[in-house]
């Protein structure tokens, strides 16, 4: 709480310790975080070719399973539209529009 590198919420500080025991836990149960996590997609990245920006969704029935099974296990800050934006960010979810370059 001292540190002005650190945010100032006491709650977060100790989710992030928290999250990093049931992540410890997680990898005793599956040997990897990533086993874990990509069971919710049964390890395929899910294409979605979305035409619009407007057609992009914020979470699915996949980040709402992740997100019950990792508060279940003890994590915190772990709603299905952050999950989903993870699932995003990590390659689970492929959402770039039909017209975009990067596909």
């Amino acid at each position: 709480m001292q540190n002005e590198g650190i945010i100032p919420n006491q709650l977060k500080i100790q989710s992030t310790i928290g999250n990093a025991k049931a992540h410890l836990q997680v990898q005793k149960e599956f040997v990897s975080f990533d086993a874990c996590i990509w069971q919710f997609t049964n390890g395929k990245t899910i294409v979605n070719r979305p035409k619009e920006m407007k057609n992009l969704v914020s979470k699915t029935k996949e980040s709402d399973a992740m997100s019950k099974d990792l508060l279940k296990r003890g994590f915190k800050f772990v709603g299905s539209t952050i999950c989903y934006a993870y699932m995003q960010a990590i390659g689970m979810v492929d959402d770039h529009l039909v017209d975009c370059w990067k596909k």
